[in-house]
């Protein structure tokens, strides 16, 4: 444990009490702070802080607990291979497989991306945040390949996320649908929240939604599908899927969203193909954020999947030998 120990000044008097440990602690968010006096972990002129709203008085002896070995997560390191596109000492940015589940969960409790996190990357993606998710702030379904940024600081990991809650970083994915759409670029506006009648999925007609909205362009046409450029402004679950899914164009191999949509392809070698496909031909191809530290807009890539890649390739085949 390190301690960290400092003095209120009297420009913080009356405010609270995780406000000022994020200012005053080097690497420390206000989400960690919080955790941290919930835990116990900060004292107030000798005596445990009581909750993250507490407000401080000029003149207090605030000590401060930190760990400073692996964060308790309950997550044994494992020697996963990652596809690193960039590494400094701020974030990292992995090309996530698809297949790979970003986080334990119930079912998922080895081989998830923060396992091989917390064996690349070690220590350093231990300031992060203690629990189960240190270093994510942004996810892919399991099912999804591509861009992934991850933060290896609590500074950064704070300033990526102000960034995700403003809608201020561009992501972009590539989806290949059932159906041509009638126009070449469009935007989706519907909210989104859990379907009522089944609450592992996500609706339009939920009754508690929120707001939602996709844009996308046509890149490319094929008989009976498109492939097409998304790009979410805001960051709900299954968006993509479920927007794309909501105008008729459903992703192919996106079984929870498409139903069985390959028995409508005529011809025999393309419906195999489509339906043997076994995830969501969805690849998020890039991502452009505001680096934590030096404010530079930086923009990272991911080469779509082999799987994916080869069912582009079969369909270009089969559109232009027609």
């Amino acid at each position: 444990m390190e301690a960290i120990e400092f003095v209120v000044a009297a420009d913080d008097t009356g405010e609270r009490l995780d406000r000022v440990l994020a200012r005053e602690v080097p690497d420390l968010s206000r989400a960690r702070a919080q955790r941290l006096i919930q835990a116990g972990a900060v004292a107030l002129n000798g005596e445990p802080a009581s909750k993250p709203s507490q407000t401080v008085d000029a003149g207090v002896r605030v000590l401060v607990q930190l760990r400073t070995g692996p964060p308790e997560m309950g997550v044994v390191p494992e020697d996963i291979p990652l596809s690193i596109i960039h590494e400094d000492e701020d974030l990292a940015v992995i090309d996530k497989p698809a297949g790979m589940v970003m986080h334990p969960a119930p079912g998922h409790g080895s081989g998830t991306l923060v396992h091989a996190l917390a064996h690349r990357f070690g220590d350093r993606l231990a300031a992060v945040a203690d629990g189960s998710r240190p270093g994510i702030v942004h996810r892919l379904d399991r099912g999804t390949s591509g861009v992934v940024v991850v933060a290896l600081t609590d500074r950064a990991h704070q300033h990526l996320a102000a960034q995700f809650a403003a809608r201020t970083v561009r992501k972009e994915y590539l989806a290949l649908v059932y159906g041509n759409p009638d126009q070449d670029s469009g935007t989706i506006d519907a909210p989104l929240g859990r379907d009522p009648k089944d609450r592992k999925l996500i609706s339009t007609r939920a009754r508690h939604a929120r707001a939602a909205i996709t844009d996308w362009q046509r890149l490319e046409s094929f008989p009976g599908f498109a492939l097409l450029e998304a790009r979410p402004r805001t960051g709900r679950t299954h968006q993509i899927r479920v927007h794309l899914a909501h105008v008729h164009h459903a992703i192919v191999g996106d079984d929870a969203y498409s139903g069985k949509q390959w028995k409508g392809v005529p011809e025999g070698r393309i419906r195999s193909l489509v339906r043997a496909f076994g995830r969501p031909a969805l690849h998020a191809q890039r991502l452009q954020f505001e680096h934590p530290s030096t404010a530079c807009q930086m923009q990272f890539e991911a080469p779509i999947a082999s799987d994916f890649q080869q069912l582009l390739t079969t369909l270009r085949e089969w559109r232009d030998a027609g």
